[in-house]
């Protein structure tokens, strides 16, 4: 039996779900090559954003807070509502976010990212 794919995870769900031991993010959802997580920094007692460079793209679209965003060389302050875009293998981190910063993560496509 294949597991029902939810059609709506609220805010209130997303904060709620638990953070894997080992993980900063909590996954709400997995399909094909998309992957969606809820990460907050705070709640998880983190002051500071200590990620690695993924295997895969992805996209934050912050739910809350606000911050600077760190890509590579580029910088970008954030806010509720932004979306902000990480290809495959690039650096990059959250930095100065406030209490309350709080983001959806979405992975998706092939290791190594989307080809132009």
């Amino acid at each position: 039996m294949t597991p029902k794919i939810p059609l709506h995870i609220s805010r209130a769900a997303a904060v709620a779900a638990p953070v894997p031991p080992g993980w900063r993010s909590a996954e709400l959802l997995r399909h094909g090559t998309l992957e969606l997580r809820w990460f907050a920094p705070p709640a998880i007692g983190l002051d500071h954003d200590p990620q690695k460079p993924h295997k895969r793209d992805e996209v934050y679209i912050v739910a809350s807070g606000t911050g600077r965003f760190v890509r590579g060389e580029e910088s970008v302050t954030f806010g509720p509502g932004d979306a902000l875009f990480v290809p495959a293998h690039t650096s990059h981190r959250f930095e100065d976010f406030s209490p309350d910063f709080a983001t959806w993560v979405v992975f998706y496509g092939p290791d190594g990212g989307e080809q132009p």
